[in-house]
């Protein structure tokens, strides 16, 4: 049975958390010592909720445009299943390695909000290729610059988030959920207007929500700091067996969502679904995604983190083989879409949690960092090529059933190493 104490949004990480939060009051009613913490948006404000929850709201209509749509703007200008699932796969790539670089400036420097700026600026100056080329390898370059600067946008965004919330890390949901909303906004909107103008417009709706997410990010200011930094080496902990079960059970998740992400909206067309329908399947596990996020404090503090993951998995294996064998039935496609909240919604929640628990400090980025970059990048990765492989090889079907068993084996991994979790999560509390 899961106890209080385990669960990864309750007592554990708030009186982690709360230690700090003591110590950053001395410092901000007494003399600032030399080594104040460089990394917050503001040392004696409140967090800027509304600010934040825009952020997440812009970036994730952005996603939300994105996602369902780009693959089958794709298939409009003749990119073969292989060469739409190596582009998109791109996305998931420059997660891998380039989010350490924002990630190690960030820590090192303090330049959260700086580097948020900076790299969405990047990401849409890059975008603008788009319009210029339709060959493969014209796409190939400007996905691929676009991702390494975007790979930036959600371990500073989160970071800045978790940090902020110090001993409230329960409310991260409560910030985050917007971004769903987003998410569900663009992706019906979107539909509905596709389905009435050429899906080459897509190229300029998504300008849209970039440019509003850059010029949201301009209200946010990084905290002049005095004294010297220390560099706190993030290494040992990537080595330790708890937090590599995590990260590796993470990547097998993603991998099952590859053909989620890369052609879902192709399986749903191919089968008969018009735009607006398939923008309705995606925005419903979207909004099974925000009732997770919404009542994250209150299952956080009830059942501990390994609990959670391992029913998530479980889910897992249950909605990839109801997309795969129930595609005709839109009572079927209803419930897996429902399943997003546990495949998607709750096991990142419970993941941000332990990593916020497990990376305190100065390594917070960069935790966040890796687990993005292991989860949604090299498990992106693999599951977006993969399923583009698979795709022509073996069928829709079979590619759906391979996911179903990718996340079958991490729930096998976290059942054989749930005593180790628990333990973990205590001894850092």
């Amino acid at each position: 049975m899961p106890s209080r104490g385990d669960s990864t949004g309750g007592e554990a990480a708030r009186k982690a958390a709360a230690r700090g939060f003591r110590h950053n009051r001395r410092e901000r009613s007494g003399p600032r010592s030399r080594g104040a913490h460089p990394h917050r948006v503001s040392p004696s404000v409140p967090l800027p909720y509304v600010r934040l929850a825009a952020l997440y709201f812009g970036y994730f209509v952005y996603i939300g445009a994105f996602a369902p749509y780009f693959s089958l703007y794709l298939q409009s200008i003749g990119q073969s299943a292989f060469q739409i699932g190596l582009l998109l796969s791109l996305m998931q790539l420059m997660r891998i390695g380039a989010p350490h670089l924002w990630a190690s400036l960030a820590d090192r420097h303090g330049w959260r909000a700086r580097l948020l700026q900076a790299t969405l600026a990047g990401a849409l100056a890059v975008y603008v290729g788009v319009f210029v080329t339709t060959s493969f390898l014209g796409l190939f370059l400007v996905l691929a610059g676009f991702a390494f600067f975007s790979s930036a946008t959600m371990p500073l965004l989160d970071a800045i988030t978790l940090t902020g919330l110090r001993n409230r890390v329960e409310r991260y949901g409560g910030i985050r959920l917007w971004g769903s909303i987003g998410f569900i906004v663009a992706v019906l909107g979107v539909g509905w207007i596709l389905d009435r103008i050429p899906i080459a417009n897509l190229l300029w709706i998504l300008v849209v929500p970039l440019a509003v997410t850059l010029a949201l990010t301009l209200t946010l200011r990084d905290t002049p700091t005095q004294g010297g930094r220390v560099h706190e080496p993030v290494w040992p902990l990537l080595l330790r067996r708890d937090v590599l079960v995590l990260l590796a059970a993470n990547v097998l998740m993603n991998v099952a969502h590859g053909p989620l992400y890369a052609f879902f909206s192709i399986y749903l067309a191919d089968a008969g679904y018009g735009k607006t329908a398939i923008g309705a399947f995606w925005s419903l596990g979207v909004l099974a995604e925000i009732g997770i996020f919404m009542t994250a404090p209150a299952w956080m503090k009830r059942f501990a983190a390994v609990d959670i993951l391992i029913a998530t998995f479980a889910l897992g294996v249950a909605r990839f083989a109801l997309i795969a064998w129930a595609v005709d039935s839109p009572v079927a496609l209803v419930l897996a879409q429902v399943l997003h909240a546990a495949t998607f919604g709750s096991c990142h929640v419970a993941s941000v949690a332990l990593i916020s628990q497990w990376f305190p400090g100065a390594r917070q980025v960069r935790g966040q960092a890796v687990y993005l970059s292991a989860a949604f990048g090299f498990g992106g990765f693999v599951g977006a090529l993969a399923s583009g492989a698979a795709w022509e090889a073996i069928g829709p079907q079979w590619t759906y059933t391979a996911a179903s068993a990718a996340a079958g084996l991490g729930m096998i991994l976290l059942v054989r190493h749930a005593g180790l979790l628990r333990h973990a999560s205590r001894s850092t509390a």
